[in-house]
């Protein structure tokens, strides 16, 4: 909502956006290190961990029809929380093109700038409705990050600790690295942490999707609800695009020896989720 205000206000050139957003381009390095961390802020790996679990609370009638009805839902579900997230990250660009590069190339180094520039530009309701949806977006992203966290600890690492404690860890675990990151650089350069934190996620994408599609392509696992192979194809082709992205940066970024070391990683733990993590047991379509 706020950010539909914000569009609203800021008036933008809708044949120039259409034009930017079906046939996007590549112009400078920066233009693919921020286009990796629109994918990881959009999709964002943990919360793949976190929609697994919470497809498993759907409350239906445990019959064929009933579960079918489950899948369905649980699609609808999933195809609107990414169609408002990839909203919301269009809009902050639409947005951010039509206020600050439009009206003078202003140069916006943190996020101070942009509330500071939104007054003088669009007046002071925009900046209020700005902070209005950041303060949102954190407590989404505490939300997520903490239930997700939950997931992990209990689900893949089975450790069972109070939930007070939980919180504690998961919380800081997120908190106090940032606020080491952000008290080190004197609040600066707010802007170039955010962005680095959303490529990070986009490089974890692939320890989520490749164990997601082996999980969902396995017919002993998922029984008549297994991805039919227009689907495999399909889906193992986007891993393989989002992988091949996230390799190419790294090798730009760390050189061929420390990716090397990453790539072997990703191959060890995607092999170990799909070999040695199984648990016969709790096999069911159910």
């Amino acid at each position: 909502t706020c950010f539909l205000v914000e569009v609203f206000y800021s008036r933008p050139d809708w044949y120039g956006v259409a034009l930017g957003t079906f046939i996007p381009s590549m112009p400078n390095a920066q233009a693919f290190y921020l286009s990796l961390g629109i994918l990881g802020a959009t999709v964002m790996p943990h919360n793949l961990y976190l929609h697994t679990s919470i497809v498993q609370t759907r409350d239906h009638e445990h019959t064929p029809e009933g579960l079918r009805q489950a899948v369905r839902m649980n699609t609808v579900d999933t195809l609107i929380a990414l169609g408002m997230a990839f909203f919301v990250n269009a809009a902050i660009l639409v947005v951010s093109a039509s206020v600050f590069h439009t009206t003078g190339h202003h140069d916006v180094e943190d996020l101070q700038d942009a509330h500071r520039l939104l007054t003088p530009l669009l007046g002071p309701a925009a900046s209020v409705v700005f902070a209005v949806a950041l303060l949102a977006s954190g407590q989404s992203s505490t939300i997520t990050g903490t239930l997700a966290g939950q997931i992990v600890m209990e689900g893949f690492l089975r450790i069972h600790v109070k939930p007070w404690l939980r919180r504690i860890v998961t919380r800081g675990l997120a908190i106090i690295p940032a606020l080491i990151l952000i008290g080190g650089s004197g609040g600066k350069n707010t802007v170039q942490l955010l962005i680095l934190s959303q490529v990070v996620l986009s490089m974890q994408l692939s320890f989520a999707i490749f164990p997601l599609m082996m999980f969902t392509s396995d017919r002993a696992m998922m029984g008549e609800y297994v991805n039919p192979l227009w689907l495999k194809a399909l889906g193992y082709t986007v891993c393989t695009i989002i992988a091949t992205l996230n390799i190419y940066l790294l090798y730009q970024t760390v050189g061929a020896i420390w990716l090397s070391a990453i790539v072997a990683a990703m191959l060890g733990f995607v092999a170990w989720v799909r070999y040695g993590y199984r648990e016969p047991s709790r096999v069911s379509t159910s």
